[in-house]
């Protein structure tokens, strides 16, 4: 099928995508986006669209699964939009300063808590605090994979009963 061809059904089929669309969003404005959206992944998928294929249900497919991955994303993200003026906080000559020393007093002590850890526990969690991955560590220190998982989390649980005071 040429890219005219193609083109054509496309162009031949959006008058039925648009009520599908607003039923969908029921909003004007956000069906004509997932129009659009879907007519532009029709374009980047035109090669798997098989010829004979009923490209009405093709293209509901395609509005349908943008439009159920686009919810899915919006109700991940649980935008809290806050619409209130806050004119008052422009004026507002309070001057707050931070505790350099509690700051300081508190790593001291995390700090001390990790250098405390018996060294099975202690070598592990450091490394994994540096970012590298269980099995990486379980290859460096030629322990298996289990093992290393179970010496940071109770090395975890140790910090986390030395630390209970904060």
């Amino acid at each position: 099928m040429s890219n005219f061809d193609f083109n054509q059904m496309l162009l031949n089929n959006t008058e039925f995508l648009k009520p599908f669309a607003v039923t969908l969003t029921r909003d004007n404005e956000v069906a004509k986006d997932l129009l659009q959206e879907t007519m532009y992944r029709a374009l980047a998928n035109k090669d798997k669209y098989n010829v004979g294929t009923n490209i009405k249900a093709w293209l509901y497919t395609i509005m349908r699964n943008i439009f159920i991955n686009n919810y899915r994303r919006k109700s991940k993200q649980n935008t809290i939009f806050d619409s209130t003026p806050n004119d008052y906080l422009i004026n507002y000559n309070q001057v707050t300063t931070d505790n350099g020393a509690e700051g300081t007093l508190t790593l001291k002590d995390i700090e001390s808590a990790i250098h405390n850890l018996p060294h099975i526990f202690r070598n592990p969690f450091m490394l994994y605090f540096e970012g590298y991955k269980y099995h990486e560590i379980a290859e460096m220190l030629q322990e298996p994979l289990g093992t290393i998982k179970s010496r940071i989390h109770f090395a975890r649980k140790l910090l986390k009963e030395n630390l209970s005071r904060y």
